[in-house]
């Protein structure tokens, strides 16, 4: 029997299409072991966009992308065993019953909440799985004839069972688990979209399915916990060290330097690992960005948050730079007599799955470099400039003499080069949303073009500015008196800093706002899913004299295509301390906090 799912959402489709499927979550083994298993143990599950924590408490927290609700598990209690499906999260409970919030379409949410005596839960795609005390499995699609079942695992189309006697026995597409029948001395299996990990009695392991999801697995040794990705496999050794196989893609290699490693779980294009002491480290391309990687940073002057990469500015004038480098906007290496700082990204496509970024360095004498080819030619004739600001579609320049010059497109660029007498301007917009330019007169009044359907450029009756932001689709303005306006999309909250008092700079994310206040502390509004505005539990922020803020949609608009209402959000914070470090906020740092 073969079943492929086709729900838009969920990108079900052929492997050339795999970048976007959502894989299976492994447990911890002890004991009940596999997707999402383990009884009553600290353990971490992860989906396409969130990551799930099982404190020792029984309480359970999450972070991430939460369109669906699949974060909504603050009130859990007595919970055993946690695992995440695409857009759903799963909590087994101590008497045998199943907690689940998130995505239903599949009846994924719904179904476990109606289960009993269960003793192990699994999750993967839209798919739920739970093993029954007597061995029974009851799930969603497939499994429900089993009898003698231990432990089970669920890939996107197809749910494997490890018997008492060590045997496997698989139910869905075929071609994700042939060869399964001739296994034996199995303790944990682990199933993928494309392929199915056992875990041997002798700490070795096998694989069936696409071969180029778990190629060399057959010499891995001395192995205590398989975990199987998208299209790869990676396994924990007994000395808490890791390894993984199949496309490097999903992991960049990173998960080799890893230790104290008791649990691993991957999905989508990333893996995250919970370490002996509590803390959850990850890495991957759709979650895990390296953007927030400036601990080591000293002797900065000035900071900028890109979509993916975070760029810093030293007194020397040279830059430094973290992240993502796709587009090559990391590579400032040589940049020298540098005296401003920009960053941005964007989306090359309308379902957010190919995103780039750029960054621009003021120049000394005026001129300005950027790693963005598109805008090379154009900036190349800038001279006489004061101050940049970049944004996913145009940039902009300021003169010395008040005039504006800009590059780009989306309506940023718009009638810019007919303004005069303006002391600093913002650059806004996302890939999908239309580009917006802001510009602070001398006179304290502001000036806006570009898409207006959210009212973002609504600030023609500002007085008194001092400084301003621009978000993707939201406006910001300091006043002279500490108070902050802004104006445009708020659907987020992003615009909620009416009772701001005191502030002294703001700085404009994706869909979240930012602002220093006297005390050097930090206030933050607006999406708050990737711990960006969790400023109560960020450590280390104070003496903060500059912030930077940025995100990105992911996906915001694969569900819901009107512009008035986006889907899943992200973003990140820097903040640049007066001792000339940085610090930075983000689902990364919320991660390392956790105390599971």
């Amino acid at each position: 029997m073969k079943t492929i799912f086709s729900s838009k959402r969920y990108h079900y489709r052929p492997i050339v299409s795999i970048f976007l499927i959502m894989v299976t979550i492994v447990g911890l083994i002890a004991g009940m072991v596999g997707c999402g298993g383990g009884e009553d143990i600290r353990m971490v599950a992860t989906g396409k966009l969130h990551v799930v924590g099982l404190r020792s408490s029984g309480r359970v927290v999450a972070v991430g992308d939460n369109y669906y609700g699949q974060c909504d598990v603050d009130d859990w209690t007595d919970v055993t065993q946690i695992a995440a499906g695409t857009y759903h999260t799963l909590g087994l409970q101590e008497d045998g019953r199943v907690l689940a919030t998130g995505d239903n379409e599949y009846c994924q949410c719904y179904c476990p909440r109606t289960w009993t005596d269960i003793i192990q839960i699994a999750a993967c795609g839209p798919s739920s799985v739970g093993l029954k005390s007597d061995g029974t499995v009851v799930g969603n699609y497939y499994g429900s004839n089993w009898t003698g079942i231990i432990q089970v695992a669920t890939g996107d189309n197809h749910t494997v069972g490890l018997k008492s006697n060590g045997t496997v026995v698989a139910d869905g597409d075929s071609d994700c688990y042939t060869g399964v029948d001739d296994w034996t001395d199995i303790v944990q299996v682990a199933a993928g979209p494309f392929h199915t990990v056992g875990l041997k009695s002798d700490g070795t392991v096998v694989g069936a399915g696409f071969i180029e999801c778990y190629p060399g697995v057959g010499d891995w040794t001395d192995i205590v916990q398989v975990s199987a990705g998208l299209l790869h496999t990676v396994g924990i050794k007994s000395n808490g060290t890791v390894v993984a196989a199949g496309y490097e893609f999903f992991w960049h290699g990173s998960v080799g330097g890893w230790t104290n490693i008791v649990h691993v779980a991957t999905s989508g294009l990333h893996a995250v690992g919970l370490k002996k002491d509590g803390s959850v480290v990850g890495t991957g391309d759709d979650l895990f960005w390296g953007e927030c990687n400036v601990g080591a940073w000293t002797d900065i002057k000035q900071v900028a948050a890109g979509l993916k990469h975070t760029v810093g500015l030293k007194n020397n004038g040279t830059v430094v730079a973290v992240g993502d480098n796709s587009s090559g906007q990391c590579n400032v290496g040589n940049w020298t007599n540098i005296i401003q700082v920009a960053a941005a990204g964007g989306y090359d496509s309308d379902d957010y799955s190919e995103a780039y970024g750029y960054t621009a360095g003021l120049k000394s004498d005026g001129t300005v470099v950027t790693t963005n080819e598109y805008f090379t030619a154009a900036v190349g004739n800038w001279t006489d400039i004061v101050q940049i600001a970049a944004a996913s579609m145009h940039m902009v320049g300021l003169a010395s003499n008040g005039t504006v010059v800009c590059v780009g497109w989306g309506g940023g660029c718009e009638d810019v080069g007919d303004w005069t007498g303006i002391n600093q301007t913002a650059a806004g917009g996302g890939s999908v949303m239309g580009s917006h330019t802001v510009g602070l007169k001398s006179d304290g009044t502001v000036v806006a073009v570009g898409y207006d359907l959210d009212r973002r450029c609504d600030v023609g009756d500002w007085t008194d500015i001092v400084q301003v932001a621009a978000g993707s689709a939201h406006t910001a303005g300091l006043k002279s008196d500490g108070k902050v306006l802004s104006v445009g999309d708020n659907s987020a909250g992003q615009c909620d800093v009416g009772g701001w008092r005191d502030i002294t700079q703001v700085a404009a994310g994706w869909y979240h706002t930012v602002g220093i206040e006297e005390a050097a502390t930090v206030v933050a509004a607006g999406n708050n899913d990737y711990g960006q505005c969790n400023i109560a539990t960020w450590e280390g922020w104070t003496d903060i004299i500059q912030v930077a803020a940025s995100g990105g949609c992911c996906e915001c608009y694969l569900d819901a295509p009107e512009l008035e209402t986006p889907g899943r959000r992200r973003g990140y914070t820097v903040g640049l301390k007066s001792d000339g470090t940085v610090v930075a906020a983000s689902l990364e740092v919320e991660l390392a906090n956790w105390d599971l």
